[in-house]
């Protein structure tokens, strides 16, 4: 199977992404939701799911990865749009859906204040040692500063690591972080692996769009032999370097 490549450009992903925004408009309508306060976060949810609208006949959550099992396509959490543990847990809990597109009206009041805090308090104060950049790429679990920090050091010759995105082809092209090394999309994962010609022995650290696709293949990777696996764990909207469109 090859990577699957949708044209966003295009009369047809255009169409049906205008009737996924009207859909997203009537699932917070018939919830009393917001939008989250971080456009970015809802265009990419929103051209994710009308991504797999087209892909898959259904507007799968696009920060779960979808399987085909005997010719029919199931989320491997069974997350649809809108989808049940985001209604009947997260945000009743934590005020907002996995993905980040539905808040409630607090949730996104917060946001915005906490936004207009980091915008005029976030610096980033110096870059890492040899031994800090050593260490830091060894961890599981990185955040967006952590990443900007290592691509530092990487530059610098201080570590080595692969940068893989594991979103489609689509997201890649909307905007990936600059000094990314390869695509590998979850819709054909283990096809674009072995075009990937990863080395097992070697530091990757794996992101998407939330941190979900990739903690899933970072999993994967894992179960295949994989040593050094690596994950931005709030994916690409949490990364604050420079993004490549």
């Amino acid at each position: 199977m090859s990577i699957i490549k949708i044209d966003m450009n295009s009369p047809e992903f255009q169409e049906e992404l205008q009737k996924t925004i009207k859909f997203t408009d009537k699932v917070n309508h018939q919830f009393g939701w917001v939008y989250n306060p971080q456009e970015e976060v809802n265009e990419g949810v929103q051209m994710g799911l009308a991504r797999n609208k087209m892909m898959y006949g259904k507007r799968f959550c696009p920060c779960f990865m979808v399987e085909v099992v005997d010719e029919k396509p199931r989320s491997v959490d069974d997350r649809i749009c809108p989808c049940k543990p985001a209604i009947e847990q997260e945000i009743p809990e934590d005020g907002v859906c996995h993905c980040g597109i539905y808040c409630t009206p607090e949730y996104a009041a917060n946001k915005r204040a906490e936004m207009g805090m980091e915008e005029a308090v976030h610096t980033h104060s110096r870059g890492l040692t040899k031994e800090e950049a050593t260490l830091l790429l060894n961890q599981r679990e990185l955040d967006g500063d952590e990443v900007v920090s290592l691509l530092e050091a990487r530059e610098l010759g201080m570590v080595t690591f692969t940068l893989v995105d594991v979103r489609e082809h689509m997201e890649w092209q909307m905007g990936h972080i600059k000094g990314a090394n390869k695509l590998v999309p979850t819709s054909s994962f283990f096809a674009a692996l072995d075009d990937a010609k990863l080395n097992k022995e070697e530091n990757i650290i794996l992101y998407c769009h939330v941190g979900s696709r990739s903690a899933h293949c970072a999993r994967i990777l894992s179960d295949m032999g994989y040593t050094k696996i690596g994950n931005l764990t709030y994916g690409i909207v949490s990364y604050g370097g420079e993004i490549e469109r």
